[in-house]
């Protein structure tokens, strides 16, 4: 499966911002899927994930209550929902498809990444 994912762009702290990711293929139902981000200088760490059929989600506690993992399992899209953003959000951001749900970063198919930047 090929994964190109968008929405990144500048935003005020305080914003909103939705990324979406986009597979290629007819198998995207058989995948969960995951989001992760990369600062500059650090390494890639976990921010969401959500199963097969959406009805359940995973948050890393540093984004809990202010990020939405969702999909379209017919549009074969994963969103992330951004809200009330701050400047440590600031990373590019990945999604990614596996057939495992987990938080780390095993998943087999990654998307190219999309930058966030979110200016104090």
């Amino acid at each position: 499966v090929q994964l190109q994912a968008s929405g990144g762009g500048l935003v005020q702290a305080g914003g909103s911002l939705r990324l979406s990711c986009a597979a290629s293929g007819r198998t995207f139902s058989t995948y969960v899927m995951g989001w992760f981000r990369q600062a500059p200088g650090k390494e890639r760490e976990f921010v969401a994930n959500i199963n097969r059929s959406g009805g359940s989600t995973y948050y890393a506690d540093s984004v809990k209550g202010r990020f939405t993992i969702s999909r379209d399992n017919a549009k074969n899209t994963v969103y992330l929902q951004m809200n009330s953003l701050k400047p440590e959000d600031t990373a590019v951001y990945y999604c990614a498809a596996g057939t495992t749900r987990t938080t780390s970063a095993d998943y087999a198919y990654w998307g190219q990444g999309t930058l966030v930047t979110v200016s104090s």
